[in-house]
């Protein structure tokens, strides 16, 4: 139960930063953009879930940690899609 735990944590963090920067932006909301970012989300939550199988305990700073690294996912990947984009 706890690696759900630290799996939501870091899909919120992805979800929180990707609606952070829409209502920094001002645009109107795009579903396409957003899709990407829950994508990322998504997949910071496996990667986190996977990693923390292999520790033993999970504790509220791990999830904070999850929650930060999620939102550095979204973040990095969103700057690397523009540098592509480019």
């Amino acid at each position: 139960m706890e690696i759900l735990y630290v799996a939501l944590s870091a899909f919120g963090g992805g979800i929180a930063s990707a609606v952070a920067g829409w209502l920094d932006s001002g645009e109107y909301f795009e579903g396409r953009k957003f899709m990407s970012s829950l994508i990322r989300a998504l997949v910071a939550g496996a990667v986190f879930a996977i990693g923390y199988t292999i520790v033993g305990g999970v504790t509220i700073m791990d999830i904070c940690i999850a929650f930060c690294a999620g939102a550095g996912v979204d973040v990095l990947g969103n700057r690397v899609a523009c540098i592509i984009r480019k």
